[in-house]
């Protein structure tokens, strides 16, 4: 897989700098080249271990597919750049609209009755974007609070913490205090 994965980067220029847009473009073609789930995730930890992308560039290249479904309706098609659903119901890395606040995305949440899977994956798209850790924690904890006050289910608030992130967060604000 590691071969397949280092052409493909080779041959096509890609790199950590892309859009995810950019990236996304290569979905297809790659999902054509890595035919099984563990080709799949090997692959994406070549991209995330090998080349330094990030998780959202890595999954917009090869995204997960879930089981069962044609590989075509998971893939990101390239001119998807607003927060929309893909046919299928599968989460968009463009789910987040930059303009969209977290309030409007809470109360979208409520509206479309979403799935703890969608908003978990609303949720890392969050934190991905987020320029360091604490502000992803901050992101994520205005998110809670604004679908609590929606009374959105307990399922959808819990779906919104993110273990990792917060423990990366203490860490930084720690090393802060002793400097």
């Amino acid at each position: 897989m590691s071969a397949i994965i280092t052409k493909f980067v080779r041959e096509n220029n890609l790199s950590p700098e892309m859009s995810l847009g950019e990236l996304s473009q290569h979905a297809p073609e790659l999902l054509e080249l890595l035919t099984d789930k563990v080709k799949r995730d090997q692959a994406r930890q070549r991209l995330l271990n090998g080349y330094k992308f990030s998780r959202m560039q890595a999954s917009a290249m090869v995204p997960f597919l879930k089981g069962g479904r044609p590989k075509d309706r998971d893939a990101i098609p390239p001119s998807e750049t607003t927060d929309t659903l893909l046919e299928g119901g599968a989460v968009n890395v463009y789910q987040i609209s930059q303009e969209e606040t977290i309030r409007e995305l809470a109360q979208r949440i409520v509206q479309e009755n979403l799935s703890e899977m969608k908003v978990r994956d609303i949720a890392r798209a969050l934190v991905e974007t987020a320029s360091n850790a604490t502000s992803g924690v901050s992101r994520l904890s205005r998110l809670r609070k604004e679908l609590h006050n929606l009374k959105a289910s307990e399922k959808s608030i819990s779906a919104t913490f993110d273990p990792e992130t917060t423990r990366l967060s203490n860490n930084m604000q720690k090393e802060h205090r002793l400097q």
